[in-house]
């Protein structure tokens, strides 16, 4: 079982490889995925049965790598303050997503469309959360979702403006929210789940769109 789990992971990142190519001019589609198996010497069933859900799976994956790449980049949170860590863990993540920027426009456009959408949200989320776990974050209570809220919407934002201006106009970004993600309790009063998708929705379009 182990062997099939190793396989099965081992290979997923070799479709993905071949898909940063072939996604970055024909988008996260059903042929691109097919394609990417092919590359990865996969039949069209086996590239199916390993992606069920094609490129929705893809993009999970493509999200996970850059939430793993951040992550390694990242120093011991110790020797940093709790602001520093927080500007730290955007400018990790916004920069492992940039360094396959063709890609993730392309990636950005796939999960801005409707039927998408949600699974946009829950990768943004899942970064939220395993960024604010390297941060040190215990929170157990409302607290715990009101800062991943925050994050997310701070990350699709930054990745935006990262791709469009630049790394300094992001990092200018972020450090303007910074006072926001410390006095979170303040700021959590004022957001609602549809302010934040709207941003997130806007976000995700500009990254597509510049």
């Amino acid at each position: 079982m182990a062997n099939q789990t190793d396989w099965a992971e081992a290979t997923e990142q070799q479709v993905l490889d071949a898909a940063l190519t072939i996604t970055a001019t024909q988008g996260w589609t059903w042929p691109s995925v097919r394609a990417a198996g092919k590359a990865a010497a996969l039949s069209a069933a086996e590239t199916e049965l390993l992606l069920p859900h094609g490129p929705a799976d893809l993009a999970a994956l493509l999200s996970r790598r850059h939430d793993a790449r951040a992550l390694a980049a990242l120093p011991d949170p110790a020797t940093l303050k709790i602001r520093e860590r927080i500007r730290a863990a955007v400018a990790a993540r916004i920069d492992a997503a940039a360094e396959d920027e063709a890609a993730v426009r392309r990636w950005s456009g796939y999960l801005s469309l409707p039927l998408n959408f949600t699974l946009g949200l829950k990768l943004l989320w899942e970064s939220a959360d395993a960024l604010w776990r390297w941060a040190g974050d215990t929170a157990t209570d409302e607290n715990h979702y009101s800062k991943r809220a925050i994050l997310s919407g701070i990350l699709a934002t930054a990745l935006a403006i990262r791709l469009s201006s630049g790394r300094e106009a992001a990092m200018t970004f972020v450090d303007a929210r910074i006072e926001n993600v410390m006095s979170f309790e303040k700021w959590k009063a004022g957001l609602k789940p549809a302010d934040l998708m709207r941003d997130v929705a806007a976000a995700l379009g500009k990254m597509r769109y510049g």
